[in-house]
This record gives structure tokens, sequence and C-alpha cells, in this order.
């Protein structure tokens, strides 16, 4: 029964997460931080549920970046650049995990869960910013249409330093950052931005997950019990993401993260430790 709990917890995690970018963390962290104690008989330090989330949300990016590069909507080309600096923030986010009281964690990651809320909420009423970037790109997808967007070098590597030092921290994918800097910065169409920030979280969590598993900071048990859902998960979000708006799960979503993050601060502040 435990496992087959944390089995839709990996597939209702990674799905969500697929759609919007998440890649899943910010249910996983906070569902192994208050049930694994119920589910596995032992509690789960925030740094061991960063770990482990990240460590799952390989297998969450990479169906849902081969989905995703089976219908032609990733910027390869982009995506490495935005990696060049994502990739070693990554680790160093892992390695600062290490370093931080669970109740000032807590408070952080509720913040910042809160943080994701509003700017998923948000983003449906902000317009792109208009301006012309040095570098102008021009994107083909499977169905013949083409778009254009540019960026520069600096503000690009600057973003992929925050989202992947975000994703090593919190054990989340970022993309909730990635996607709208991406759409409202640099003009990338959502899909595409989608998309692409999905590849550069599958290259950043595999940098991020060496390092957690150097501190021992994986817990192998949960990661075998939510690999499955997460795998199935992956897929399904592209899935989805590919075929509808999905606007109803946003707000499910939003709704959520409101939840989640109300909890955590609360506990955070109140030292309480689940």
């Amino acid at each position: 029964m435990a496992f087959l709990l944390m089995l839709v917890i990996g597939m209702v995690s990674a799905t969500f997460g697929s759609i919007v970018g998440l890649g899943g963390g910010i249910i996983i962290v906070p569902a192994l931080i208050s049930i694994a104690p119920m589910l596995l008989g032992q509690e789960i330090s925030a740094q061991v549920a960063v770990g482990t989330s990240l460590a799952v949300l390989i297998l969450t990016a990479l169906t849902s970046t081969l989905t995703y590069a089976k219908r032609r909507r990733i910027d390869f080309r982009s995506g490495w650049l935005y990696f060049a600096s994502s990739g070693p923030a990554a680790m160093l986010g892992a390695a600062l995990t290490g370093s931080l009281d669970q109740n000032v964690f807590q408070l952080a990651f509720g913040g910042f869960m809160l943080f994701m809320a509003l700017l998923l909420i948000a983003r449906d009423h902000l317009k792109p910013f208009d301006f012309r970037w040095k570098v102008r790109r021009e994107f083909t997808d499977a169905a013949g249409q083409t778009y254009v967007y540019g960026y520069s070098v600096v503000p690009a590597l600057i973003t992929g330093f925050v989202v992947g030092l975000t994703s090593g921290l919190f054990g989340i994918g970022g993309g909730s950052l990635f996607v709208p800097i991406m759409v409202l910065l640099f003009g990338y169409p959502p899909h595409i931005a989608a998309a692409t920030s999905m590849f550069v979280i599958l290259l950043s969590a595999v940098l991020g997950s060496v390092t957690h598993v150097i501190f021992g900071e994986v817990d192998w048990v949960s990661f075998a019990a939510l690999a499955p859902g997460a795998l199935i998960g992956g897929w399904l979000g592209a899935i989805v993401a590919s075929r509808l708006s999905g606007n109803r799960l946003l707000w499910l979503l939003r709704m959520t993260l409101i939840v989640l993050a109300a909890r955590m601060i609360w506990m955070g502040a109140s030292g309480i430790w689940l």
C-alpha cells in the first residue's frame, strides 16, 4: 500500500511538473518530509528529500524531453547555452542544501513555493518584453510554424544560473522561473520555452543529483517507489501539454502550491519537524 501511494505521488507530481516545468519537486519534497515517516517508518531530512526529489526529476525530465524532441519543440542550441551556467549552479545549490537548518529550509522552501504560485498567477496577465536582443533565433517546429525570438549571452547565462541554483537547492525543476523569463524577456513561444526548459532541467538535474549522491543525500527506497510514477508522469505531462491548454490543471497546481507553502511556512516558523 505504501509503495502504491508513493508511486501515485511520483506520477501526479511528474505530470504537473512536466506540464509547467516544475519537475515535481514542489510536491515530492514536502510529501517525503511529511508522509515518509508514516509510510516508510523513518524520518527523511530536508537534505535527503531534496536529493531524492532531484534524482527522480532526472526520470521526469528524461521522458518529457524525449517526447518534446519527437515533436521538434526543443531549441537545443539555446538550451546548451542555458546549461553552461545552470549545470554548475545546480551543483552549488545541491552542496548548499546540507548547510541549511531544517526549520530555515522549510521557511525558505515555503516562501519559494508561494512565490511560484504568485508567478504562475501573474504570468497570464503579463505581456512579453519588446526588445531586440543581440542573438536572433529562428525555430521551426514539427508543424512547420516558424518563430523568431532572441536573447543576449550574459542575461541568458544569468537566467540559467538562477534556475540551476534553485533546482539544486530545493530539488525542483525550476521551470516555473525558466519558462516565464524565456517567454516574457526573450520572446520564446510558450511551448518552445517549456520544452527547452525541460531539456536544460534534465542536464542540470543530473549534475545536482551527483552532488547529492556524493553527500549521501538520496533515499534509494523512496526513489525506487517514486521512479515508475515519475517515468509515466513525465511522458503523460508532455502529452497533455502538447494537446491541451492545461488551464484548469494550472489553477489546481496554483492552489496546491499556496496550501503547501502555507503549511511549510507554518511548520518552519513554529519549529515543527514532521
